[in-house]
């Protein structure tokens, strides 16, 4: 009995020691040598922090892109989708409601011409990408509200899409609503 305590007793010490202290201590200097250091990538304007480049912010205004919807509000503190399936008549009232929602500010466009990226949250809820597809069939209602022509608007589209190594092409809305600001 005796051998098993102390035994016990320091493995729970070594253990500990290993996963609390040495663990994170690792990690914590492989944070300090990527870009933010550990902090994240923070988007500047003027001098000012205006965002993260891999955290999504809610734009409703008619002159900007609007990204993925969030079931967590874009809040970074509580990531998550929600849990209601795809068969559920609350989630699906609530996938009702962006695509009459997203109708009404883009007119012209028809409901099979909504992306479903545009009226479904992703499963972070913080996802700040949308394809260039969904980019795309904004360009009127930015357009008419900046009072700017649309292929200004679609080559701004081009020059902020990026083909990731895996998976398909992608446009950041902040930086893209960002570039939108400083169009002339």
């Amino acid at each position: 009995m005796k051998t098993y305590f102390f035994t016990s007793v320091r493995m729970t010490v070594v253990m500990i020691a290993l996963c609390c202290i040495v663990y994170f201590s690792i990690v914590g200097a492989i944070g300090k040598i990527t870009p933010g250091n550990g902090g994240g990538k923070k988007v500047m304007v003027d001098g000012k922090v205006v965002g993260y480049e891999l955290i999504g912010q809610k734009f409703t205004d008619d002159k900007y892109f609007w990204g993925r919807p969030s079931a967590v509000d874009y809040n970074a503190a509580g990531s998550g989708g929600s849990n209601k399936g795809p068969s559920n008549p609350d989630y699906l009232k609530i996938v009702q409601e962006r695509i009459d929602s997203f109708l009404v500010h883009n007119p012209g466009v028809t409901k099979n011409q909504v992306p479903a990226e545009m009226v479904t949250a992703s499963g972070s809820g913080l996802d700040p990408h949308i394809s260039p597809q969904s980019a795309l069939v904004q360009v009127k209602r930015i357009a008419s509200g900046r009072k700017v022509d649309e292929q200004k608007i679609v080559e701004l589209i081009n020059q902020h899409t990026t083909e990731p190594l895996f998976g398909p092409a992608v446009v950041n809305v902040l930086k893209l609503n960002i570039a939108l600001d400083e169009l002339k």
